[in-house]
């Protein structure tokens, strides 16, 4: 018997020596070694992962924790990771024997013979023999995934983080806006006053009483369109934080200190560490996985190897005789060789193969899409900056233009249609202003979230480079 099994062993080696090997599982790109649009050199990585501290508010950063706890893709990305955990135990365990316990009582009477009694227990042990390394393979992908699933984790909560950062500064820009729409409309209410009382003694045309009129409804209709874009992202918090609105809005009160700078520093971080973006990282994992189920594929096409084995004892009861049974066994030592299924497991492997192909242009894409999304916050951020000494000179120049203008109506000498129109474009100068500062945060963000929001892989690099 056992010279049989020898010569089937044997054929099984040369079958695995002719076996080809899995496809690679290391990434088939990797990210630029610099990047192209200007980076701001200063900060640490240290600084990115805790980059909503610079602002030095506490609220934030509370609403970013809640949001966090309260997010049902945080909760479905942790139940991912205990799902992908209990695979990796089944997986693991196909690695080692297996060990049932039995029991069984039987009582009958089967004529001629007597009333019998049997009880019987033991144990039964299976093993397969990892000849081609199929079971091996299976640990390997259930333990990519895992560690995907648990950078899958990071990644939403990365979005969270930057999705409730993004509607704060938001609504803290809106606040700004509302002030100016107040002060705008105040301000016109005034005019519209003061030239209807002209208009009555006669000393301004009815037409330009009504023009301070109009003007003055349009300033107080955009002062309340303001104010529900405001309640509208305080409801937008509201939701991603899960706090009661009345408490939120207490705190909300607490005038907003902007950062003594116009942003906070940006850490100059090298391109290579694009690698610590969570998604990247999944997509690595994803593609290691796919490797590793070419090799279980690849693996089920060449022989199998069992071994089993089993002891037991029991007792039987016949006619008043009690008699000891005890049974042990070893074997057998089984060898399954595949011969003919109709090309179902060579289909398994090109299937397998198609899925790691696919496996790597998926990575590939999320690679240039990391750059792309990268590039971009890095031109926005610099155009922000580079546009606010413009966009401030402007805005005071335009304001010292109304405030003359405002003095020349004043004694007479400006129109009031003159007047209209330098407020016109004063306020519009004053909103490009703080729309631009949004926007300089709002890159500023998008940088945070593109370059994987503080969270590194397993490996990447801590330190920063020099050049950019």
């Amino acid at each position: 018997m056992i010279r049989p099994v020898l010569s089937a062993l044997a054929l099984a080696c040369l079958l695995a020596g002719c076996a080809a090997a899995p496809p690679p599982a290391t990434p088939p790109v990797s990210p630029p070694p610099h990047w192209q649009a200007p980076l701001p050199h200063e900060g640490t990585v240290a600084g990115l992962a805790a980059w909503w501290r610079q602002l030095g508010d506490p609220l934030l950063a509370d609403l970013v924790t809640a949001a966090q706890a309260a997010s049902p893709s945080v909760s479905a990305a942790g139940a991912r990771i205990e799902q992908a955990r209990a695979e990796r135990v089944a997986a693991g365990a196909a690695l080692r024997p297996a060990l049932d316990a039995n029991a069984a009582a039987a009582r009958g009477n089967q004529p001629p013979a007597p009333l019998a009694t049997t009880l019987q227990a033991g144990a039964q042990a299976a093993w397969e023999v990892d000849l081609f390394g199929a079971n091996r393979e299976a640990a390997r992908a259930t333990q990519a995934r895992l560690e995907g699933a648990e950078a899958g984790w990071h990644e939403a909560r990365v979005a969270v983080a930057a999705e409730t950062a993004h509607s704060y500064l938001a609504l803290r820009s809106c606040e700004r806006q509302v002030l100016v729409a107040q002060r705008d409309a105040s301000s016109r209410s005034e005019t519209s006053r003061l030239a209807g009382l002209s208009a009555q003694a006669g000393f301004t045309a009815p037409a330009d009483a009504a023009l301070a009129r109009a003007s003055a409804a349009d300033a107080a209709q955009r002062a309340t369109q303001q104010r529900a874009r405001c309640d509208v992202e305080v409801k937008a918090l509201v939701a991603l934080s899960g706090m009661a609105e009345a408490p939120l809005r207490e705190r909300l009160a607490t005038p907003w200190q902007e950062p003594a700078s116009a942003i906070p520093a940006v850490p100059a971080v090298p391109a290579a560490l694009l690698a610590q973006r969570p998604d990247i990282y999944r997509a690595e994992r994803e593609l290691a996985a796919a490797s590793a189920e070419v090799g279980i594929a690849q693996a089920q096409r060449l022989p199998r190897l069992t071994l089993a084995g089993s002891i037991a004892a029991g007792s039987a009861r016949v006619g008043g005789v009690t008699s000891d049974l005890q049974t042990w066994s070893v074997g057998p030592l089984a060898l399954s060789v595949p011969l003919f299924d109709g090309g179902r497991r060579a289909a398994n492997v090109d299937a397998a193969r198609a899925r790691h192909a696919d496996a790597a242009a998926q990575y590939a894409a999320r690679v240039r899409q990391a750059v792309r999304e990268v590039e971009q916050a890095l031109v926005q951020l610099e155009s922000a900056r580079a546009r606010q000494q413009d966009a401030r000179a402007a805005y005071e120049g335009y304001a010292a233009s109304l405030a003359a203008t405002q003095a020349r109506y004043d004694a007479g000498l400006a129109s009031l249609p003159q007047l209209e129109e330098s407020r016109r474009v004063a306020l519009a100068a004053e909103t490009a202003l703080l729309a631009l500062q949004q926007e300089r945060l709002a890159a500023w963000l998008a940088l945070y979230r593109a370059m994987g929001g503080g969270w590194s892989a397993p490996g990447a690099p801590t330190t920063l480079a020099t050049g950019s």
